[in-house]
């Protein structure tokens, strides 16, 4: 079955051209040749169906804060071939995923063939069109077991992770080109600056819910468990990860995703150094030790003495509330090179609309901020989109637009945007 028709990928062209001056060919800078252009999803956003994982779980479980369950997603699991291959004609040439290590390790100790192998598969169509497979060991899912057993909080958890990265490095190997062994694993951090409190409050009572479920003593996922009690234990897991992923078969770069914001101190007293030092500075420290930092980054946060503060009134924000600020890609990765000195992956960077005109202008702009970032000599290897395709927006549900790519959850047609055309066009002239 096509769900993709040529007239989709027409009509996008010729709205794009349509559009006027911003996409004339200006011949500014040309990226390095190995570049990676590319789009990001998780398994959990797009696959469907991942029954076996805490976040499912936690979907369902009473007082959910999640707007509804994520069920059968966009069906990447079944259509990840015709995805691929979408990508592929649009100029891409890397494809960033994630293993569900709940789909991999259903239960403690038990390891799926079949699984592991269906994500060799992925990684195998990703070759077949030329595509780089971009790899997260990690991306929020845990399996229910591992939630169970207290996840992260429990000192453990480094050990079975890093067993799970060995089991699936055996597999996926010599078929990875970048891998990271977690996705964003200091979100906590950074949403306890900005949300809340009575959301904040709402964490404790959700893992609560989820132990009674599970008959556990303590349940945790990565995004609602206790930060403190979790931070030493991520460390380590990362870095038994990566020295799993690195002892196994394959020869490419292993590194740590991050969530960044462009923090900016506003007056007297601010609280920006104290959100970067708690957010950033432990993370920062891990990726020094790895072959690379991931950037992931959407908009700015003005600090003040009080805190994170409100965008200011009547500028543009995103379906998500934050400003529309392009130029905060620009800025992160200049921090993170600055703190690492590391090689940088942009692995995440997009924004959540419905008026995919805004997108095309927020890639125009945060290209150019990646542009200029290398012509400063900053070793920038990569600019991933979020996302591909419009997907879960985990608490947020299916209501956030992030995709290059349209989705009709009826019948799971997909449609090209303008935007995933214009990035398109910039990879394939590698040129902005």
């Amino acid at each position: 079955m096509t769900y993709l028709d040529r007239r989709s990928l027409l009509a996008a062209s010729a709205g794009l051209l349509a559009a006027g001056p911003s996409f004339a060919k200006s011949g500014e800078f040309k990226f390095p040749k190995d570049f990676l252009w590319g789009a990001a999803t998780s398994g959990h956003q797009v696959e469907g169906n991942n029954v076996n994982s805490d976040m499912w779980l936690i979907e369902h479980v009473k007082g959910s804060p999640f707007k509804e369950p994520s069920r059968d997603a966009v069906d990447h699991y079944h259509l990840f071939e015709q995805d691929i291959a979408l990508l592929a004609r649009l100029g891409l040439n890397s494809f960033r995923f994630s293993l569900e290590w709940a789909r991999i390790e259903p239960a403690r100790g038990e390891f799926s063939a079949a699984e592991m192998n269906h994500y060799v598969q992925v990684a195998q169509a990703c070759l077949k069109h030329g595509v780089k497979p971009v790899v997260t060991y990690n991306h929020y899912a845990v399996p229910v077991w591992f939630a169970a057993n207290g996840g992260f909080e429990n000192p453990e958890s480094a050990d079975l992770f890093a067993r799970f990265c060995e089991y699936a490095t055996a597999a996926m190997g010599p078929y990875i080109a970048v891998a990271a062994t977690f996705n964003e694993p200091q979100l906590g951090y950074v949403l306890k600056w900005m949300l809340p409190d009575f959301v904040l409050a709402s964490f404790p009572q959700m893992m609560a819910e989820a132990a009674k479920v599970t008959a556990s003593d303590r349940f945790a996922s990565i995004q609602f468990g206790n930060q403190d009690k979790m931070l030493p234990n991520l460390l380590a897991a990362h870095k038994k990860g990566y020295e799993a992923i690195k002892a196994g078969p394959g020869d490419f770069p292993v590194g740590v995703t991050m969530a960044f914001h462009d923090v900016q101190a506003v007056g007297e007293g601010s609280r920006a150094g104290e959100l970067i030092n708690q957010c950033y500075g432990p993370w920062l420290e891990a990726a020094r030790a790895s072959d690379f930092v991931g950037v992931q980054n959407y908009s700015r946060i003005r600090v003040d003495a009080k805190g994170p503060m409100h965008p200011e009134e009547g500028v543009e924000l995103t379906q998500m509330g934050e400003e529309f600020w392009p130029e905060a890609l620009e800025a992160s990765i200049r921090y993170a090179y600055a703190e690492t000195q590391k090689p940088v992956y942009v692995t995440e960077n997009g924004v959540a609309t419905e008026d995919d005109t805004r997108r095309v202008e927020f890639i125009n702009r945060a290209v150019k901020g990646v542009a200029n970032c290398l012509k400063d000599g900053v070793p920038v290897k990569s600019y991933l989109h979020w996302s591909l395709i419009d997907n879960f927006e985990w608490v947020g549900g299916y209501g956030p637009k992030f995709g290059l790519i349209a989705v009709d959850r009826t019948t799971q047609k997909r449609t090209v945007k303008p935007s995933a055309v214009r990035l398109g066009q910039i990879a394939k002239a590698n040129r902005i």
